[in-house]
């Protein structure tokens, strides 16, 4: 009975210290800087400030699907008189549900970072991050086996159980740093590190000593610039928490579909692979700063019987900005762009 496999699951994720609830990832994790390492808020080549919006529907073909949405905005200041060191300060929101009993986390990010340009072609970032995450299940959506009357479930029987919903709450501490390399205008490369659940927060709603794992993180970026008319941009991302880990690399490619403009319209197309799981092609557009993207993950991993390969779709809607028109100093940090 399906029900009772996924309530028997929800169970184990909530009692057993050797099991744990997803946590929050993106295949398009390169759309979702702060939340890949704090070190990233307002590292922008091209940009003063930034805003993002992002959101994950995994799973819709399963009794347990996943919904998960994002918002974020990070930005410059403090710029020294070179304008070659600035601080970066960012805000983000995290939702996550999962199945009937919504069992939900909420997060509440702040980041901070430092950069320090170190001469024409280099720059390290360190940043640190601090949120306020909320668990919660709401039991009074579930069914039990005191409900079951010999052919169905009866949601009107008595579940049998004293209590409605549960929540628990923590402070959850990561940290990161990054180095950035940009010799020329034709290259920019980018290699970050980060660690998230530093403090290793307690998580649990009957007082389990379940503990987060800390989970590092890395992701290396290259973005090239191949002609007038297009740029490549290769990155990969490796994540691992306590037995579970994750690594997605892949290509985006950027056409300039209007090359005389000042600021073009641009066709994004691109395809990445999660080891042992799924192919991801992405399709977006990219105007007046605006950018959007589209992802399918298509399983190939043992669980595409169940879900018929539909994995996740995702979206995500980004805008950077400067707060003057002019670009201020933007030739001392080498970036390929249109």
């Amino acid at each position: 009975m399906k029900t009772a496999a996924v309530l028997g699951s929800l169970c184990l994720l909530m009692c057993c210290p050797r099991l744990w609830a997803q946590g929050l990832h993106f295949s398009q994790y390169y759309q979702a800087p702060l939340l890949l390492n704090p070190a990233n808020t307002a590292l922008m080549p091209e940009a003063d400030y930034r805003a993002t919006a992002h959101y994950r529907s995994q799973w819709a073909n399963i009794p347990v699907p996943f919904t998960t949405l994002s918002a974020a905005a990070d930005f410059q200041v403090l710029r020294n008189a070179n304008e070659t060191n600035w601080l970066g300060i960012g805000l983000a929101v995290f939702n996550d549900r999962a199945g009937k009993g919504d069992l939900s986390l909420f997060k509440g990010q702040l980041t901070a970072a430092y950069h320090v340009q170190l001469n024409s072609s280099n720059l390290f970032s360190a940043g640190l991050g601090l949120a306020l995450v909320q668990r919660s299940v709401d039991f009074s959506k579930l069914t039990f086996d005191t409900q079951w009357d010999g052919f169905t479930f009866n949601p009107d029987r008595a579940q049998g159980e004293n209590f409605q919903s549960a929540k628990t709450s923590y402070a959850d501490v990561s940290a990161g740093i990054n180095y950035a390399y940009f010799p020329n205008e034709f290259l920019y490369l980018q290699l970050g590190v980060g660690l998230l659940h530093i403090n290793q927060a307690k998580e649990s709603f009957f007082g389990a000593e379940n503990r987060l794992g800390m989970r590092p993180t890395a992701n290396l970026d290259i973005r090239y610039q191949l002609n007038t008319g297009w740029i490549a941009e290769f990155s990969g991302y490796y994540s691992r928490q306590k037995a579970a880990s994750e690594i997605i690399y892949g290509a985006l490619f950027s056409s300039n579909l209007s090359p005389k403009e000042q600021r073009p319209n641009v066709l994004i197309f691109g395809l990445y692979h999660r080891f042992y799981d799924a192919v991801i092609p992405v399709l977006g557009f990219e105007w007046e700063q605006i950018r959007l993207l589209l992802s399918m993950d298509i399983t190939l991993s043992p669980i595409s019987q169940a879900n018929r390969s539909n994995g996740a779709f995702e979206v995500s809607l980004s805008y950077q900005g400067l707060y003057n028109r002019v670009s201020r100093g933007r030739d001392a940090y080498n970036c390929p762009r249109f």
